[in-house]
């Protein structure tokens, strides 16, 4: 009887060593998982955030380019009228000169303001993103 109940309280520590790890286990999982999951979530915020704010930009990029556009448009029909009313052939190189100077200076202004634009809206958009990636390294430094 003494061997039984040997085999038997043998048993029965190695069943409950087994439940307590297998347990243990499953939490372990779990509990990475849940972490897994929170990482995840974080991450799709920063890409659309990410995403929103390259929207945003490329938006103001459009509305700035548009308005150039009109902006153009009309010291160009300007332009034309004042050359249509020129008394002398001086005159006209005279306005076209004047008018090709201030055309290139407008638009050299404008690309210096869309390249801000774009400068901008490619930080605001990478901002998500790199402190994501901040986040990860980190976390892996963390591990070690």
């Amino acid at each position: 009887m003494a061997a039984a109940e040997t085999v038997k309280t043998t048993v029965d520590q190695f069943t409950a060593a087994s439940n307590t790890a297998f347990k243990g286990g499953v939490e372990k999982t779990l509990t990475a998982l849940n972490e897994a999951n929170a990482v995840s979530k974080k991450n799709l915020e920063a890409i659309v955030a990410s995403v929103t704010a390259a929207t945003k930009g490329a938006e103001a990029l459009g509305a700035q380019a548009m308005a150039f556009s009109k902006a153009g448009f009309e010291s160009q029909v300007a332009a034309a009228k004042s050359l249509s009313g020129a008394k002398s052939v001086q005159e006209v190189v005279e306005l076209q000169t004047s008018y090709a100077k201030t055309a290139l200076e407008t638009y050299m202004a404008e690309m210096g303001k869309m390249s801000e634009v774009v400068s901008a809206s490619v930080k605001d958009s990478m901002k998500p993103l790199n402190e994501r990636m901040t986040a990860m390294v980190e976390r892996m430094q963390a591990a070690r």
